[in-house]
């Protein structure tokens, strides 16, 4: 009988191994740089046990951003008491992207989007219903989406400034510092008086 080329079953653990092979891939290389074949290499299964486990290259990064962004850990942050909850927000935010593992996974993650319309698109999807959603249930306050939305435009900005363009003083001040200093922002986002009819009328 012939040899199926070193094919590994498909169980669970090897899809595992792939997707761990995939998030170094796309940590490394980016979305671009990154094939079906060169991650099924690294796994060491054959590029068709990589489409059936997720059907094409949007699937496979799809699959490793919910890996490897540490949605539970943003999504924790928001339990507790509303009123801290920028304080605790904030801090939570940058320790994820100060951590050595999940850091330059986020790094990736962010350079794909920006470079990618595909990925870019598999990061909103993302965003919106892992942590947008949670982030809008815990708000009592009007336009609950609008604010996490412009939240998540301070983050966000917070993150390119910092980790990928590396802006000073920005890049190297310390982690608590900038915490503290972006909280009051998310307090007003999250709790404080917006001009929202404004932003409702205009949508």
């Amino acid at each position: 009988m012939a040899e199926e080329r070193g094919r590994r079953p498909g169980n669970p653990q090897t899809r595992d191994e792939i997707l761990q092979a995939a998030i170094a891939a796309f940590t490394a290389k980016g979305y671009r740089d990154t094939t079906i074949r060169g991650v099924a290499r690294a796994a060491g299964v054959d590029p068709a046990l990589v489409m059936h486990f997720f059907g094409n290259k949007d699937g496979l990064f799809a699959a490793a951003i919910k890996d490897s962004m540490p949605v539970a850990l943003m999504v924790e942050a928001l339990d507790g008491d509303e009123e801290h909850i920028a304080e605790r927000l904030s801090r939570r935010y940058l320790e994820v992207w100060e951590d050595p593992a999940h850091g330059p996974r986020l790094s990736a993650v962010l350079q794909a989007a920006t470079a990618t319309p595909a990925a870019a698109d598999l990061l909103k999807e993302l965003m919106r219903t892992e942590l947008l959603g949670p982030v809008t249930r815990r708000l009592s306050h009007d336009e609950p989406e609008i604010r996490a939305l412009l939240v998540a435009s301070q983050l966000i900005g917070i993150a390119m400034l910092r980790y990928i363009l590396k802006v000073e003083p920005l890049a190297s001040m310390p982690a608590p510092v900038l915490a503290a200093a972006i909280a009051p922002n998310l307090r007003r986002y999250l709790a404080g008086t917006l001009s929202l009819e404004e932003i409702a009328a205009g949508r």
